[in-house]
């Protein structure tokens, strides 16, 4: 609920007991990751202050019109804990390549389930904690996910009093912001919590959202397009995208569970300045909870310039396909692929806004297809590999693209619809939930006391008075 009835003053001199962190505890695994962010905050606290002490008044760089202009592109003004991207090398978990962590982290097999995939809870306990988790720890925090899954009853009539054709995004998001009824975040503040604390009823409220959101997605997927259980049954031994899968009657598709489980562990999180990451911590440094924050990230995901990338890129591949046929050679793809350049389109799913190299994300669903027989024998998913070879080359030659290369967005989409996801108006929403990783950096702005975002503007008046 978003109406305090005490004003803050009053509730700061109440300063009741700290109830809010009774709730986590008394689950059983609740405080297994819970207290291994508790042992790294304190000396990433002291990092912190250090190097504010030391450089507060060092330059990160200066601020061009261009950069003004051009959507803040480049400009070194967050900070992101969990990931950072390099333009050549691609993104990297507290260091960890995508490579690294597929060797590393723990899988759906090394849970004793079916399946060879790093699990998007492995990924979740590195984002908060920059360590790799145990088999045990993992398997502790699916229990724990799985235990706190089920949707409240009002969540569940919000979603059945939607019309099939409102958007499954707006759906979506509105479902997620009103988990905010239960908030502990917002309980806690609301009872006189001390700043310091502020990150732990954050952590509680994340990994809620985190274990309901596989539910709320499964319910609208029901809804909308009529597929599913309708029930959002959850499997006590099964892991978080497992019991998504048997929600959207994927259950016993060991490759369509096992891509999920790759697809939402590598985009989960991407650094800090993306549309959704951005706008979910823009929204949180105003101390809104996570699941408004969420909510907020959720309704930037659903733009064109974001989330339907790979929408688009289906689209394109299933006309490229119709155009050329199956088994087309690469002079025909070649063709294609002039034509449609030179009548002044682009090709989606190659570029990017910061990669200048092929994108690691694109060569782990590649790697992924190489190992499913069913994926390779797929004409389009064999569309999806010929144009990754051919259409770099095209780029190139044009002229006009600073990275040729295919990225995430470019083979993600495809491999959906080859797997019986036919629903383009969904995949956004499967995007959503990976990104409820990022969610991990709430409980950061909290540990560190970052301040309320608030950058300066300008008119253009005020840029032509100064830069006379």
């Amino acid at each position: 609920m978003l109406s305090v009835t005490l004003p803050r003053v009053a509730l700061r001199s109440a300063a009741p007991a700290r109830q809010w962190a009774s709730a986590a505890q008394s689950v059983r695994y609740a405080s297994t990751l819970k207290d291994a962010v508790a042992q790294v905050i304190p000396e990433k606290q002291e990092q912190l202050k250090a190097l504010k002490a030391k450089h507060n008044n060092s330059s990160l760089g200066e601020v061009k019109l261009e950069n003004l202009l051009g959507g803040m592109r480049g400009l070194k003004c967050m900070l992101w804990e969990g990931s950072v991207l390099d333009s050549e090398r691609g993104i990297a978990f507290h260091g960890r390549s995508i490579p690294d962590c597929e060797k590393e982290l723990p899988t759906a097999k090394d849970l004793g389930l079916k399946g060879k995939e790093m699990l998007p809870e492995s990924m979740l306990w590195l984002l908060l904690t920059g360590k790799v988790p145990s088999v045990d720890e993992v398997r502790g925090l699916s229990a724990e996910l799985a235990e706190k899954g089920k949707l409240p009853n009002y969540v569940e009539k919000i979603i059945d009093s939607f019309p099939k054709t409102l958007h499954p995004m707006t759906q979506f998001s509105a479902a997620v912001a009103a988990l905010n009824h239960d908030s502990a975040f917002s309980a806690a503040y609301n009872k006189g919590i001390k700043k310091s604390e502020y990150w732990s009823p954050t952590y509680d409220d994340v990994i809620t959202l985190i274990a309901k959101i596989p539910a709320i997605a499964a319910r609208i997927y029901y809804n909308v397009f009529g597929k599913g259980d309708g029930k959002q049954a959850i499997d006590p031994s099964n892991d978080l995208i497992g019991n998504y899968a048997n929600m959207i009657g994927y259950g016993d598709h060991e490759g369509m569970t096992d891509y999920l489980r790759l697809y939402i562990a590598i985009h989960g999180d991407h650094e800090g300045g993306n549309v959704s990451a951005h706008t979910l911590h823009l929204v949180g440094s105003a101390l809104s909870d996570p699941f408004l924050s969420y909510s907020a990230g959720l309704a930037g995901l659903a733009g064109p310039l974001h989330g339907l990338a790979n929408q688009e890129v289906l689209g394109f591949c299933l006309g490229l396909q119709k155009a050329v046929g199956e088994n087309a050679s690469d002079e025909k793809v070649k063709e294609h692929l002039w034509s449609t350049l030179n009548s002044g389109r682009v090709v989606p799913g190659y570029g990017h806004a910061v990669l200048r190299s092929t994108d690691p994300r694109f060569l782990a669903l590649s790697r992924f297809c190489d190992t499913r027989p069913e994926l390779q024998k797929d004409s389009l998913v064999q569309l999806v590999q010929q144009l990754a070879r051919v259409a770099p080359g095209v780029l190139t030659e044009h002229g006009k693209t600073k990275n040729p290369n295919p990225n995430v967005d470019s083979a993600s989409g495809c491999v959906l619809y080859s797997y019986g996801m036919t629903e383009f108006k969904y995949y956004t929403v499967v995007f959503g939930i990976s990104r409820a990783l990022a969610l991990t950096q709430l409980v950061w702005d909290r540990a560190y006391g970052m301040g309320i975002e608030r950058p300066k503007s300008f008119s253009v008046d005020a840029l032509q008075k100064m830069l006379k």
